[in-house]
């Protein structure tokens, strides 16, 4: 039991494997930031190479990531969808009013229901979505510029190269 419990301690959390690597991006349909009256399903990610980033306006690490968040809307044509969780929407559309707003779409996951189906440990957390809707990798923690370069970039080339193909 102390054996666990000190490798626990000293693991690296970013390195938490996920059983959604290679499945179909879990079934949702939730409201989005801006009109409750709008939604949000998972059929969103099909066609395009996507990024799905769970973040929070509480969330100290989603502050850290934020530049590089719209350094990527800015900077490529992959589009990132937003999973506002266990926050409040006044205080979500605040945090992007002051500091900008990356996201092609947010959605609202108050109650953590969605966040469970997707298995997120916490905020953030950013799953890259191939053009199948199917997920290809989970990064937990804030995004780097070390990260997106060794760990997003070459999925993301792989998936590209898989989506021309079945274009062909």
């Amino acid at each position: 039991m102390v054996a666990i419990f000190y490798k626990g301690l000293y693991s690296d959390p970013t390195l938490v494997s996920s059983p959604f690597i290679d499945k179909a991006a879990p079934v949702f349909n939730l409201p989005t930031l801006y009109d409750d009256q709008k939604h949000i399903t998972e059929a969103e990610f099909k066609g395009r190479i996507s990024l799905f980033n769970v973040w929070a306006s509480w969330c100290p690490g989603c502050a850290r990531e934020h530049e590089m968040l719209l350094m990527i809307a800015r900077d490529t044509d992959i589009p990132i969808y937003g999973l506002n969780w266990k926050d409040e929407r006044q205080a979500a559309q605040k945090w992007l009013r002051e500091r900008g707003n990356p996201y092609t779409v947010n959605a609202v996951d108050r109650d953590n229901v969605t966040g469970i189906d997707w298995g997120v440990y916490g905020a953030p957390e950013t799953f890259l979505i191939d053009g199948e809707g199917i997920i290809r990798y989970k990064h937990i923690g804030p995004l780097t510029p070390e990260i997106w370069a060794a760990e997003f970039l070459p999925r993301i080339e792989t998936a590209r190269a898989t989506l021309a193909g079945a274009d062909s």
